[in-house]
């Protein structure tokens, strides 16, 4: 349920009305706009009298809300939701390029990658410390290690950090990770969102493999309910019948996520498509449908790569994608 109230509400009429309705067991979210404040409601409005809230002086009318998401509705806030990340943002005109190898090898490879992709224009360094693989036999990342040395490339270059969790138990590890990331196999493991939705850090969240929109939009509210706003999902292929890429890159998830929810939507063009001499085409039309950043993955040599070479590029292609979205966004930007 939403509850609009009149321009000329003062501070006291809006304090009354909020502590009455959390004292009627009500979860309360205030959206203060330029012109017109909105109280999200959230729990079991079913009781609530909408007559009698809208012949409250400063009420101007009241909405019942169908969908089942409702913290990360844009009917319970309007404005775009601008997520901070170590200083990097994303949302609200905020474009996030995050860039950064499949998954950590060395020192040597992490250090020299973070370096060539910020001075290529990224805002965030991307990097795989634990690798859900579709084989137990394949590389599996080097975990602990992995995220000491994404730690030691952020203080090198300044650029904040991103990476995969898999597992709640590992939530101790993540204490200087800037960015912490559901993978698509994990979007709908619930038990792990709600332990995010304690956290305060910002969680990125991909879409599952054969999952919707209201699907993913859902597992944000997981965390949201937990009490965590900080939240930007993504947009990273979903499986179709088509054999030519590895996914299929729903383009048309941008705006339809900019209209349902006002959370951030980057676009992961490497995972959708699998394919390197693919991803500056779909990240150049990403950038022209609304999206508010990119995840793409690099690497120093992706013929060595031990995780998805195929689809990385490298530092100069990075550089040339780059400067390709940057005209793009000159032209597009919302």
């Amino acid at each position: 349920m939403i509850i609009t109230l009149r321009e000329k509400s003062s501070q006291q009429q809006v304090d009354h009305l909020t502590a009455w309705l959390k004292g009627q067991g009500i979860g309360v979210h205030l959206s203060k706009g330029e012109f017109q404040t909105i109280i999200g409601l959230i729990g079991d409005t079913t009781r609530l009298d909408t007559k009698c809230l809208e012949g409250l002086e400063i009420v101007e009318r009241v909405i019942r809300i169908t969908e089942p998401f409702k913290s990360a509705n844009r009917k319970f806030h309007p404005l775009d939701t601008v997520v901070d990340a170590g200083g990097a943002k994303t949302g609200g005109g905020h474009f996030a390029l995050i860039a950064g190898p499949c998954s950590v090898e060395s020192p040597g490879q992490i250090f020299e990658v973070a370096r060539r992709v910020k001075a290529g224009g990224a805002t965030m360094l991307r990097g795989g410390a634990f690798k859900p693989r579709t084989s137990p036999y394949d590389f599996q990342g080097l975990r602990k290690e992995g995220i000491d040395l994404l730690v030691q490339a952020k203080r090198e270059t300044g650029l904040p950090v991103v990476t995969e969790i898999m597992s709640a138990n590992h939530l101790d590890l993540f204490g200087e990770v800037d960015v912490i990331q559901v993978g698509a196999r994990n979007m709908q493991n619930f038990d792990l969102l709600r332990e995010l939705g304690r956290s305060r850090k910002p969680i990125l969240i991909k879409r599952g493999l054969a999952n919707t929109i209201k699907e993913l939009l859902m597992s944000a509210e997981y965390v949201m309910a937990g009490g965590n706003a900080n939240v930007i999902l993504c947009e990273r292929g979903i499986r179709t019948f088509e054999s030519y890429t590895r996914n299929t890159l729903d383009i048309s998830a941008i705006p339809v996520i900019r209209e349902l929810s006002h959370l951030p939507v980057v676009v992961d063009p490497s995972h959708a498509c699998g394919v390197a001499k693919y991803v500056k085409a779909l990240s150049m039309g990403a950038a022209a449908a609304g999206a508010d950043g990119l995840m793409i993955e690099v690497h120093g040599n992706p013929a060595d790569a031990l995780c998805d070479g195929p689809q990385s590029l490298t530092p100069d292609q990075f550089d040339d994608l780059a400067g390709q979205v940057r005209r793009i966004r000159e032209v597009a930007a919302p």
